[in-house]
This record gives structure tokens, C-alpha cells and sequence, in this order.
């Protein structure tokens, strides 16, 4: 097993809070780590239509088999239990007694709201970081192109699958799938050529009109539909940073996907030499370095502190970094070399004049780090740098 970031953050809320409540993407991790690291507890699934039935005929009886708590996986398929899980745990006062995984964000953090607040620890499971593979498996972290188009889900390394045949039925297997049901999608159609759609505006700002119109469905239908792509950690929702600087920011978010290896599927790039030469490689680059900083967060159980700033005159930040007292100012560059040029959107006492700035980063698709002026300029290899 490649080990996880959150892994030593699992341990520790484990022994805070009765119950230890875990979300993230299909096939990121959460099981494996689950198991691993609470090897003294029963594992259940319940995709397993009989346990499933079980726990929803006698939740009590169901519970009664596991008076030393245990890992229930997908616990979203029986949201009903989860009030009995509370009665349980508010009598035995144990830490740590369940760890609850759940593939379905939404589901499983509105039924832990309403059953167990207070209870329980949510955490957060995305798939490999950079530094997580980089830890036990070096060669992979070099190749930027390979890298990006095989994705950083844990089977691909484990099982040393092909990224093309994985994507393809992750997509088919798992995202339709569970999408259904979240929500009833009638046009299974219309609806992968939406995700698609998506995937060709990465790194741009959200419009939910134009999306509406290149399909010919509603703009309700739209919003439903990224908001149950978000809730299935299929894409993040890049959030603009305009507190106190005024209403003449942007104000819609940017679309960028969890994971690298699903976009360029979805874009329809098989090789290295296609994604070099792709229109949309910066984009699919800022992708790759904006969800590392997020997998950052998560593997540190905080929520994203991660925004852009962007005025309506076209002057715009990759990536904003809220901090206590200061913003942290970060451009993503996929070239490999960086001139002044590239940086002057950093140059906050002119363009942001109301930002407190902290740093002024660069990370590019290069080899060295550097100094430019007043900015620090850093390889994507090197990103552990200023995570």
C-alpha cells in the first residue's frame, strides 16, 4: 500500500470523536485505508445487497453484531442507520468505536449532519498527491506528461493498469452509476456529452447560460448536474476571491476536474505528444498543480482556503492562498521557461491594491527553482515547497 498523508490525521481523530466519517471519489483509497489502518475491526460493505438488506430490516440486530464497532463502507446506501449509530455511541462513550467511508460527498455529510453532529470527524480522500507517489514509487514523478495522463487513482499503480481501459470504465461504471443514484438523469446522452463539455472549459470561468445553450438543456438541469458532479468528487468548483476588494471582481468559479488522468480522458488525449501540443495543456496544467494544493488541505482534514482572483478587465491570479493575516499570490505556467512577462499579474500594489499579499509564487512546468524579482519560482516536481 502506498502510504497516505492522512493516514497519522486518521489515527489522531480516531481517538477524538466516537466515529470517523470518510468521503472522497470512488477508488481513491478509502477502503484500503480504512482497513489498514484499523486492522482490529470487522470490515462490512454495503453494496452487498444482502448486508444492505439486513441493516435496513433490523438496524438494531444489524448493529448488535458488532458491539466493538467496525468499518462500514459505503454508508451512504444506508443513511437510515446512521441515527442508530448515534444512540450506540452517545451510550458507550468509546473513541474511534466507527469508521464510516462513503463515495457519494453529499449524502454521506448531510446524513452525518442530521445523525451524528458532534460525533464524528469528516474527513476527506482524494486521490495519490505527487508526494504521496513520489514516497514510494520516485519514478512516476518525473515525466510531467505521463504523469498527468494516467491519473493519480491508486489501482493504476497498484494494478499497473492502462489509463485509457481504466477511464473508460470508471467513467462508464462508476460515475454514471452513481450518479443515477443521486439523482434520476433520463439522458444518459446528453449527459456525457455535458461532462465532456466540461472537460473542454477547464481552467475557464463557469457559465452556466453557455453550457445550457451549446446543449439545449435547461439551465436548472445544468446547475443540478455540477452539483451532482461535485458531490461525486468528479470536478472542483475553483472559487473567486473578492472579499473586500471591491464588486468589480469576477464572481463565478473556475471548472477544473479531481484528477488529471479522467480529464484527458474525457478530452480524448492518448499520448504525450497529444497532450503537448493540446490547446488546452495550460489549463489541464493549472488542473494538476491547483488539485495538489487541494489534496493538501484534505490531507490535512482543513477545508480549502484556495480561490482566484480575476477583475472584468482580464487581470487574474491562478490561485489565491488565504491565510490569517495575508493572501498568498500563486501563478501557474506551463512553459518551461518564466520571464517578467509571466509574473506581472503578481504585482499586487498596482493591480490588487486592497490584497495583503504574504508570498509570490510561480510554479511552472520547468526544471529549477529560482528567484524573479520579488517572486519565488518553483518546478511542479517541487510543489512540497510551498504546500
Amino acid at each position: 500500500m502506498i502510504k497516505r498523508q492522512i493516514s497519522e490525521k486518521c489515527i489522531e481523530l480516531a481517538k477524538q470523536y466516537p466515529v470517523l466519517s470518510m468521503t472522497g471519489p470512488r477508488q481513491s483509497g478509502k477502503t484500503t485505508l480504512a482497513k489498514t489502518l484499523f486492522k482490529d475491526k470487522e470490515y462490512v460493505n454495503f453494496e452487498d445487497p444482502d448486508i444492505r438488506t439486513q441493516a435496513l430490516d433490523d438496524p438494531r440486530g444489524f448493529l448488535g453484531n458488532y458491539p466493538d464497532g467496525a468499518v462500514f463502507d459505503e454508508v451512504q446506501r444506508v443513511p437510515q442507520m446512521l441515527s442508530y449509530i448515534q444512540s450506540i455511541v452517545d451510550k458507550s462513550k468509546k473513541k474511534g468505536l466507527f469508521i464510516l467511508t462513503g463515495s457519494q460527498q453529499l449524502e454521506v455529510s448531510r446524513a452525518v449532519t442530521q445523525s451524528l453532529a458532534g460525533r464524528t470527524a469528516l474527513i476527506k480522500l482524494l486521490p495519490l498527491s505527487i508526494e504521496e507517489l513520489r514516497a514510494s514509487k520516485p519514478s512516476q514523478v518525473h515525466n510531467l506528461e505521463k504523469l498527468i495522463l494516467k491519473g493519480f487513482y491508486p489501482r493504476l499503480y497498484k494494478e499497473k493498469m492502462d489509463p485509457a481501459n481504466y477511464y473508460m470504465n470508471y467513467f462508464e461504471t462508476y460515475v454514471q452509476r452513481d450518479l443515477r443514484q443521486i439523482s434520476q438523469i433520463e439522458d444518459l446522452h446528453h449527459f456525457e456529452k455535458f461532462v465532456k463539455l466540461l472537460a473542454s472549459r477547464v481552467g475557464q470561468i463557469l457559465s452556466y447560460s453557455g453550457i445550457a445553450n451549446d446543449l439545449g438543456v435547461s439551465q436548472p438541469t445544468i446547475k443540478k448536474w455540477i452539483s451532482i458532479l461535485e458531490a461525486s468528487f468528479i470536478i472542483y468548483l475553483h472559487k473567486p476571491y473578492f472579499a473586500n476588494i471591491g464588486k468589480r471582481l469576477i464572481k463565478s468559479p473556475k471548472i477544473y476536474f479531481i484528477d488529471t488522468g479522467l480529464l484527458a480522458y474525457l478530452l480524448g488525449i492518448s499520448d504525450e505528444k497529444e497532450l503537448k501540443q493540446h490547446h488546452l495543456r495550460g489549463g489541464i496544467f493549472e488542473n494538476l498543480v491547483i488539485s495538489e494544493f487541494l489534496k493538501h488541505r484534505y490531507n490535512l482534514a482543513l477545508t480549502p482556503n484556495l480561490y482566484f482572483l480575476r477583475d472584468k478587465t482580464g487581470n487574474e491570479v491562478d490561485l489565491v492562498r488565504e491565510n490569517a493575516l495575508n493572501l498568498d499570490l500563486i501563478e501557474i505556467k506551463s512553459s518551461q521557461t518564466i520571464e517578467k512577462s509571466l509574473v506581472k499579474n503578481l504585482n499586487a500594489s498596482k493591480i490588487w491594491p486592497k490584497v495583503k499579499v504574504g508570498k509570490k509564487i510561480a510554479v511552472y512546468a520547468g526544471t529549477k527553482s529560482f528567484n524573479i524579482f520579488d517572486t519565488r519560482v518553483i518546478p511542479w516536481t517541487n510543489m512540497s515547497e510551498v504546500l
